[in-house]
């Protein structure tokens, strides 16, 4: 019978990335990030398991989107009570809270459950170019 073998070895290392969000397009850059977060990066990828890496977005109010998103894309959600579907556009999320434009469309992009979850906590939005995380020497990652 024959043994599968998983690496341990760079599981265990957290890597922090840092991207700038000025003038990138929505899609493309969560598209990125979420192969980040799920380690598609390694050379040890397996699907099951948690990377252990870290993304830290900066000015996410200089994202951009393209056509005519700003007016037609909408965001929905539901209290589950009868009425209780809120609608906004994406321009109105981006006035109120930038961060959660890129937030909603990366967690789109992970995994469904528990593991997926995990995954999102690992991503940290910020609205400026300022944020908490200088500490953990975060790498500069250029997204085309």
């Amino acid at each position: 019978m024959k043994d599968t073998f998983i690496s341990t070895q760079d599981l265990n290392t957290a890597k922090w990335y840092q991207i700038d969000a000025t003038d990138h397009v929505l899609g493309r850059l969560s598209t990125e990030v979420s192969k980040l977060l799920i380690g598609k990066n390694k050379v040890n990828y397996t699907p099951f398991l948690e990377s252990n890496n870290y993304v830290i977005i900066t000015n996410a109010e200089k994202i951009k989107i393209t056509g005519n998103k700003e007016t037609q894309k909408l965001y929905r959600r539901h209290s589950g009570r009868p009425g209780g579907l809120r609608v906004r556009t994406y321009k109105e999320l981006k006035e109120k809270r930038p961060e959660a434009v890129i937030e909603k469309a990366i967690k789109g992009m992970l995994p469904k459950g528990p593991l997926g979850r995990k995954m999102f906590t690992n991503l940290k939005v910020y609205e400026g170019s300022i944020h908490p995380h200088l500490a953990q020497e975060p790498q500069l990652i250029k997204v085309l």
